[in-house]
């Protein structure tokens, strides 16, 4: 790696997100440092809240995965030598960094992506922390098995790292669904290349120069850049010897089929279209805030767990709708680095034209209802920003655009219903089978919805984002494999080895 000037950012933590975003521009991070594309090239990172440009991202390509990938495979070897407690202890220590810089990295999330600091970028740089500090005291788990073959064989399993992850990452909540992916690879011994989203490459950029404090130079890498030039050569690279995606259903289709060619393993977070049932007997406040929490409002519904279809027992239908538009009436959408602040904005152009082609869809049908919610933003400074005010539907039919595509976006569809096998029917009744939700006192109907729904996360009278040691990934169009628990991180991350010795 050529010896190149390093950029002057901070060693202690900073609120000043604007001279942070400015200091990162223009780099990726490879083998402990910062180093520019190699074509030269960069674009251009725009606060979504404001339209203003904030920073330039390195515009990566092949000669960078290359570069990346190489420093990586170099660093595996020394990495998956070290005691895999070492190796847990040292990604437990970028927890306590981690933690040191949690507001930096809140402010910076915000800036660059849109999300409320208070509601939304807080939360997710505090369990970014978590999710380092989870894996780090896993290292002692990494174990194999003794198998009873023959009395005069030692049979035994272990289990080895895979070599270099590839990881790409989306721009909803970067910082979380990277550390879902980066910490189990480096205590299982792997070491990482990560592709991160072209809308959001900066707070992924810090976290990684964070982390470079204490791993060694290599184990961890970044690069900017955009799909087909720079996502594309990772996935396909020789030395990749996993690929693990977040994304939508169609990209994560290409990278399956990428994966395939080289036969290594792949793991698929996708899309969402979840439902979220409400039965009569429901603690109804209760409720009414946990479809507000489910449909992510705070995070303009940019979620793939997002309950975008709600089900409503009829008895409390009218009160369900009414006290729902009531509540996310009371949201304030403004600045999201402003306290204040409930609901920021949508991420890029291309997103907020999408959204609101969805709304202008569903406001046209015959016999719909779309009310907007909350208030736009006053302020003059944020004319151009990407807010959009949440919609809530009723009485769209089923085959609606909106009932059966995500959305991405504060969009979420209303129904009555009678008989609890319809609604079950209809929830059921999507390609996508992420997450899904059930609201009840019964404690039979629950748990017997909890079983007969198909997606990977059903929870009863909670829905909460993803979290440390809870299993989280989907079933049908939404993805394959799970992340965020020990099996993940064993089944995912490491290959089982078989080893006989003959003591006759």
């Amino acid at each position: 790696m050529l010896d190149r000037p390093q950029p002057a950012t901070p060693q202690e933590p900073t609120m000043d997100e604007r001279a942070l975003a400015r200091a990162l521009s223009g780099h990726h991070y490879i083998g402990g440092r910062f180093v520019p594309a190699r074509s030269g090239k960069t674009f251009a990172v725009v606060n979504p809240a404001t339209g203003e440009t904030i920073a330039e991202a390195a515009e990566g390509d092949a000669a960078d995965v290359d570069a990346a990938v190489e420093v990586a495979a170099a660093a595996q070897k020394d990495w998956a030598k070290l005691p895999a407690r070492k190796r847990g202890a040292l990604v437990a220590q970028c927890a306590a960094v981690l933690t040191q810089h949690s507001e930096e990295l809140a402010r910076l999330i915000a800036l660059e992506t849109g999300k409320a600091l208070r509601t939304e970028s807080r939360v997710e740089a505090g369990v970014v922390a978590d999710i380092f500090a989870f894996y780090g005291g896993l290292g002692s788990e990494l174990k194999g098995e003794s198998v009873p073959f023959a009395p005069d064989v030692l049979s035994v399993t272990v289990r080895e790292p895979l070599g270099v992850v590839g990881a790409i990452i989306p721009w909803n909540v970067p910082l979380l669904l990277m550390a879902l992916k980066v910490a189990p690879a480096l205590v299982a011994g792997n070491t990482v290349v990560v592709k991160s989203a072209e809308e959001a490459p900066l707070t992924v950029l810090r976290l990684c120069e964070l982390l470079g404090r204490v791993l060694p130079a290599g184990a961890f890498n970044m690069l900017s850049g955009f799909g087909p030039e720079c996502g594309g050569p990772l996935v396909a690279h020789r030395k990749v010897r996993k690929v693990t995606f977040t994304g939508s259903v169609e990209v994560g289709r290409i990278v399956s089929k990428a994966a395939a060619e080289k036969l290594i393993p792949v793991t698929l977070e996708l899309g969402g279209k979840s439902p979220m049932i409400v039965f009569a007997d429901c603690d109804f406040e209760k409720t009414v805030m946990g479809a507000i929490t489910s449909m992510r409002f705070t995070r303009q519904g940019q979620s793939c767990t997002a309950a975008s279809r709600i089900y409503v027992e009829r008895p409390i239908y009218d009160r369900f709708v009414a006290a729902l538009a009531e509540k996310v009436d009371a949201m304030v959408m403004g600045d999201p680095l402003d306290e204040k602040t409930d609901i920021g904005t949508i991420i890029s152009p291309d997103q907020f034209a999408k959204v609101q082609g969805f709304i202008e869809e569903g406001l046209k049908t015959k016999g719909a209802t779309g009310r907007a919610c909350s208030a736009m933003p006053k302020d003059a400074a944020l004319k151009k920003g990407l807010f959009i005010q949440p919609h809530i539907f009723t009485g769209l039919p089923n085959d609606s655009r909106l009932v059966q595509e995500e959305i991405f976006g504060p969009v979420t569809v209303v129904f009555p219903f009678d008989n609890p096998d319809e609604v079950l029917a209809a929830a059921n009744d999507s390609d996508y089978g992420l997450a899904a939700s059930v609201w009840t006192n019964n404690l039979k109907i629950g748990l017997k919805f909890a079983h007969a729904l198909e997606a990977g996360l059903v929870q009863v009278n909670q829905n909460l984002v993803v979290q440390a040691n809870l299993s989280y990934g989907g079933v049908k169009s939404s993805g394959l494999g799970k992340e965020a628990s020990l099996e993940a991180m064993l089944e995912h991350f490491m290959h089982k080895k078989t080893i006989m010795v003959n003591y006759q």
